[in-house]
């Protein structure tokens, strides 16, 4: 019983504190289709899909006209055209994309220097306090969202919060060119009613363990126990249990250390001859290698991923106690992983390697500080 009142009266403490942090997240809308949209004025209104639209090709994004066919990123091109025929392919232009991304950030700069970029498209701010003095948060992402249009004919969705978790989903909410708020005295309320799909990391994989949990909303998130599910979700256990209760203490942090380098081929054509995925795994380790030389990068962790022909995919890791960054060690640990893989009876589609966890990096960089870990999730793919 005292137990459980610590763990009550360090919950609201935790709530508390964090209560007078403002905390936006900015979610640039179906960004690399609108940058396309925007520097081709024909494409406007029309429904674009960013990638390649031969047999095997993949959606890297799609417009929203696009989307209201059920488009999605991640989807085989042919997938995409047959749900919407009129469906046009426009290439990839990663460098003006970068370029746009370093535009928007440069507005963020103007009110702090609290940014986390998650990735082009999105990241967090912390303007608790900001260099113009601007007493709301959510003033502060009208100005951004309304620069954004002005100057970068572009859109932008916008949510603001006290810790990431809410100003996330918030910025989701209204999409798109949403603006969002989700103050202390709602949080609660809006984190019940909020769909478990919703949740920030629950991907479909895990929404349907949860359904099978009875897990279906914030609340009924609310109503299960740490043990429970920790149980049930290993590291990731904490972190929805202190989300269904409005808790994240993960600091915007200015400077994001590298946690992983990978690569991946999309193939071909399937291939289940072991001789012809030994070759694969093979060029995907030498890539790799070459691509942790360029960026100096040692981890402990290799992870092996396998997208078979029907779409499924599986993950294997192995850690080792020394870093990894020669085809020497890199190598043999892959086929380890890749051993009892059954791709003689599901053909494979592609192959992918990463190396992660990157602790002498970590202890170098924060040799005194705690250690805040942005945990990854699994995401299925559509």
């Amino acid at each position: 019983m005292a137990q459980k009142s610590f763990i009550n009266f360090a919950e609201k403490l935790s709530i508390f504190m964090n209560e007078f942090r403002k905390i936006i997240h900015i979610d640039m809308d179906a960004f690399y289709a609108s940058v396309e949209q925007r520097d081709h004025p024909e494409l406007k209104g029309k429904p674009i899909a960013v990638g390649h639209a031969e047999k095997r090709g993949v959606v890297a994004a799609a417009s929203y006209e696009a989307r209201k066919f059920g488009v999605r990123s991640a989807m085989a091109s042919q997938k995409a055209l047959k749900l919407c025929p009129d469906l046009i392919f426009v290439e990839g232009r990663m460098d003006v994309y970068k370029e746009v991304s370093a535009q928007v950030h440069a507005i963020f700069q103007e009110y702090t220097d609290l940014i986390e970029p998650i990735s082009l498209d999105e990241a967090f701010l912390d303007v608790t306090e900001n260099k113009k003095s601007i007493a709301l948060a959510v003033d502060i992402a009208k100005e951004i969202k309304q620069r954004i249009r002005e100057e970068l004919h572009l859109v932008a969705s916008a949510g603001i919060s006290y810790n990431k978790f809410l100003a996330k989903v918030a910025s989701d909410y209204r999409k798109p060119d949403g603006l969002c708020t989700i103050h202390p005295d709602q949080a609660q309320a809006f984190i019940d009613r909020l769909p478990i799909e919703a949740f920030w990391g629950v991907g479909p994989v895990t929404a349907k363990k949860m359904h099978q949990l009875g897990i279906y909303n914030g609340e009924t998130l609310r109503q299960c126990s740490l043990d429970m599910l920790n149980r049930q979700f290993g590291k990731a256990g904490s972190l929805y249990y202190d989300f269904a209760r409005g808790i994240d203490n993960r600091p915007v942090e200015a400077v994001r250390i590298r946690k992983s380098i990978g690569c991946e081929h999309t193939l071909e054509k399937d291939i289940s001859l072991s001789s012809s995925v030994i070759i694969e795994l093979y060029h995907v380790a030498c890539e790799l290698v070459e691509r942790l030389e360029r960026k100096q990068f040692k981890g402990s962790t290799l992870t092996l991923k396998i997208k078979f022909n029907d779409f499924t995919q599986l993950t294997r890791s192995q850690s080792v106690n020394h870093p990894l960054s020669t085809l020497k060690e890199i190598l043999p640990l892959a086929k380890k992983l890749l051993k009892g893989v059954d791709y003689a009876q599901h053909p494979i589609r592609l192959i992918g390697l990463s190396v992660s966890n990157p602790k002498e990096a970590d202890d170098l960089v924060y040799p005194s500080k705690p250690e805040w870990i942005q945990l990854s999730f699994e995401f299925q793919e559509e």
